[in-house]
């Protein structure tokens, strides 16, 4: 690449760009809202904010909420083997302590080392929803055929396969709502994504109970018929006789099958609302975010990889989620941690169920909130306090009520902690688009690698000490991560105020000539 192309990929000629730039709302908007007043454009933009909400995200007052069931499915497939444990699956595989946690591990192998590739894939394509529906579809029908294993080289490779098969839907989701919503907007909705995997994690366990029921019937043991289908151990008869319990690795491959047809590839192409309220929703992207997004002759991929590694702010965000996300590994072991106040295996799944649920109420205020003041920092900072105590708490002692205090405390804190970081890395990291695909791709996938080696960590139980002290110190330093981010950004600003746009990684023209400002 030559350096006037470098130079241009890093807009460092945005300063004499700067002095020329025009009001856009005089030249960029579309014919049809030119003439209306303030008000009148904010009410379209209400209208199909509260259409997209509907189609694409869960909703208070509907049920067509299918991005959100997606990701619920997602994570009832990824979690059943936590449930699987206390059903016996080491028992009857003949899984060794660490056999087990490799099976965990390998999951995030596969999803780890594909999500960049998969938003490589998902940031050119021209239908991202097929892409993501096809994945979705593919990982289901892996889940299933877990249950066909009968040692431990089969279970680790279906987990191994299922993680690259998830590789295609965490980071291509959260890309593709970022094509729909501003940087402003993302707090609530991604705390709206994350609620599908806390409803899975909830109420994974409860359908284990039920699922587990089946403990022995027609000779196949419990823990199989959580991840089954219609498999080699099943006659026609036999699973239309149980169809209601052994749904999940079918269910995500018939509501990948519906959301082909329900999902638009782009706002431009969203059959759903009004030519107005499509022209205001690409002008709005265009102006709140900064410039639209363009597939058509943009950089290339490689491109794209280099302007994302290079830029401060990937490594200050990657740290912040990475040591969130050590701390939040706890959750692929819950059910066995929760199993350390002694109570019986179904009673076990029941008390897994309303950490969960408190985590989607705290996220949603947090998300909501964050949006509404367009604050980051406090809304990151603040609940990584509270999984510090949370942790003190499990390491100081064994009092059932004072640690199950703290096991509600653990997901609710992280996640909403995690969700607005995302947020904040999805506004903070510019155009165009391929490079905000892959920044996603890459930090996400970073911060994923503490799942394939926290596992070994959760030893010694009940007190389950070098797992929470770590994970007191990991939430600690993703506090310094924030406040160090904080601060970078908001010298980034005042250089931006004092008409300085030659930093790296920095605004395009375009998002200059809108007015472009780091939210923090």
């Amino acid at each position: 690449m030559s350096a006037a192309s470098q130079t241009s990929l890093d807009v460092k000629h945005n300063v004499e760009k700067h002095d020329e730039l025009v009001d856009p709302s005089a030249t960029d908007m579309p014919a049809s809202l030119q003439g209306l007043s303030d008000h009148e454009r904010e009410v379209i933009r209400k209208a199909y904010v509260r259409k997209i909400d509907i189609m694409i995200m869960p909703s208070i007052t509907h049920t067509d909420a299918l991005t959100f069931m997606e990701l619920q499915l997602n994570y009832l497939d990824r979690q059943n083997i936590s449930a699987a444990k206390l059903a016996g699956i080491t028992k009857d595989l003949k899984l060794t302590a660490v056999q087990y946690q490799m099976c965990i591990s390998f999951l995030f192998v596969g999803y780890i080392l594909f999500q960049v590739p998969s938003n490589m894939v998902v940031g050119k394509v021209s239908r991202p929803a097929q892409y993501i529906c096809l994945g979705m579809a593919v990982w289901g029908v892996v889940s299933a055929a877990t249950a066909a294993v009968h040692n431990f080289t089969g279970l680790v490779i279906c987990r191994a396969v299922l993680g690259v098969c998830e590789a295609v839907f965490f980071p291509g989701a959260i890309y593709y709502l970022s094509t729909f919503y501003t940087g402003k907007q993302m707090a609530t909705r991604t705390a709206f994504l994350y609620s599908g995997s806390q409803l899975g994690n909830a109420f994974g366990g409860l359908f284990a109970i039920a699922i587990l029921k089946l403990e022995g019937a027609h000779g196949i043991e419990g823990w199989r018929w959580l991840f089954s289908t219609l498999n080699s151990y099943s006659s026609l008869e036999h699973w239309l006789t149980y169809a209601l319990s052994v749904i999940e690795g079918g269910a995500t491959v018939g509501i990948a099958a519906l959301l082909v047809f329900q999902l638009p590839n782009s706002p431009a192409m969203c059959p759903w609302i009004t030519s107005q309220e499509r022209d205001s929703l690409v002008y709005n992207l265009s102006l709140e975010s900064g410039g639209k997004d363009s597939h058509a002759g943009e950089i290339s991929s490689t491109q794209a990889l280099g302007l994302v590694l290079r830029d401060p702010k990937t490594y200050l965000l990657m740290g912040l989620l990475y040591n969130t996300y050590i701390s939040a590994a706890v959750v692929s072991f819950f059910p066995s941690v929760v199993a350390t106040l002694g109570y019986s295996r179904n009673i076990t799944y029941c008390l897994t169920a309303p950490p969960y649920l408190l985590t989607i109420v705290c996220m949603m205020i947090n998300g909501w909130h964050s949006d509404k003041t367009q604050e980051r920092f406090y809304h990151i900072a603040c609940p990584l306090v509270v999984a510090i105590v949370a942790n003190v708490i499990a390491v100081a002692t064994l009092h059932t009520g004072a640690r199950y205090f703290a096991m509600m405390l653990m997901p609710t804190s992280l996640y909403s902690s995690a969700i607005v970081t995302l947020s904040l890395i999805m506004g903070s990291m510019t155009q165009p688009a391929i490079k905000r695909a892959l920044a996603i791709g890459v930090i996400n996938a970073s911060c994923n690698t503490p799942n394939v080696w926290t596992p070994f960590l959760y030893k010694a139980a009940p007190h389950y000490t070098v797992a929470f002290s770590v994970n007191c110190v990991a939430a600690a330093l993703a506090i310094v991560f924030a406040v160090a981010t904080r601060f970078y950004l908001k010298a980034k600003n005042a250089e931006m105020d004092a008409g300085d746009f030659s930093a790296k990684g920095g605004p395009t023209a375009e998002q200059i000539s809108h007015g472009y400002r780091y939210t923090i």
